[in-house]
């Protein structure tokens, strides 16, 4: 069994779609002009949404009028992408079953393929060649997420919190500007960089702990559950004002350009 198949992604978000879809943040204007920009898509464009998951990143890019095929194997967390309603009338959504490293889409068949708070889940060198497969000539591999950043003294102390949650650290290891090292080094993909973006998300005190249980690794007995809100609830009213806290990330982006494809 690989590293990361122990972890058991394609499973690890059942049970967790209604909170996932009401509690994750989403990505900044800026991350997405810049995508669409850099990689020259535009109205009429496809993309391939790998790992979509609960599809927020599918309904950005549908809004700015890019197709949008969302690939996702946690049948709970396709279904709630599905149930939502599409954010734009002249772009087409669909969502396929499917993983990272077979996405069961055709060859040389979208413009671009994203996997957005995903990749850090998926088996990196099979997923780039089955992104690499399923590019058009010239096409584009993006990989984005959401990074806590903990310059902020809230968001480090809300990060305390997260990461004394057993199981927490073997997972954010997964994680971190190091897990886009696979798409710089790529043999699939040239010109390959990484950008960063200002992102936050403000959230009530029901919203923060709400952001902490949708992670796939939140307590589930009741005493570590308790005890991690009610850790977040002092923390919140240590830094709250007029009843917000606003979590701060970096979101980055990572993007390269199909070789041979």
């Amino acid at each position: 069994m690989s590293d990361k198949a122990k972890f058991r992604p394609t499973e690890r978000f059942s049970g967790l779609a209604d909170i996932y879809a009401k509690a994750r943040p989403s990505y900044p204007d800026t991350a997405i002009d810049f995508i669409l920009s850099h990689c020259k898509l535009t109205k009429g464009s496809t993309l391939a949404d790998i790992g979509c998951g609960t599809g927020i990143s599918t309904r950005l890019f549908s809004k700015r009028e890019i197709n949008v095929i969302g690939v996702e194997p946690n049948d709970d967390m396709r279904r709630q992408a599905q149930s939502a309603e599409p954010s734009s009338d002249s772009a087409t959504v669909e969502y396929r079953n499917g993983t990272g490293e077979h996405s069961q889409l055709e060859n040389n068949s979208v413009d671009a393929v994203i996997a957005a708070q995903a990749f850090h889940w998926f088996e990196p060198d099979e997923a780039l060649a089955e992104f690499h497969r399923i590019l058009k000539p010239h096409g584009w591999a993006i990989l984005m997420w959401n990074e806590r950043d903990e310059s902020d003294p809230f968001t480090s102390e809300y990060g305390d919190i997260i990461r004394a949650q057993k199981g927490t650290e073997a997972v954010e290891s997964q994680r971190g500007s190091r897990a886009g090292q696979p798409l710089l080094n790529s043999k699939f993909f040239t010109g390959a960089t990484l950008s960063k973006f200002a992102n936050e998300q403000v959230v009530s005190e029901e919203g923060l702990i709400m952001r902490a249980c949708s992670a796939s690794y939140a307590p589930t007995e009741e005493e570590p559950l308790k005890l991690m809100k009610e850790q977040l609830s002092r923390v919140f009213r240590k830094f709250s004002q007029n009843a917000l806290v606003s979590i701060k990330y970096e979101t980055l982006v990572f993007t390269g350009q199909c070789i041979n494809c």
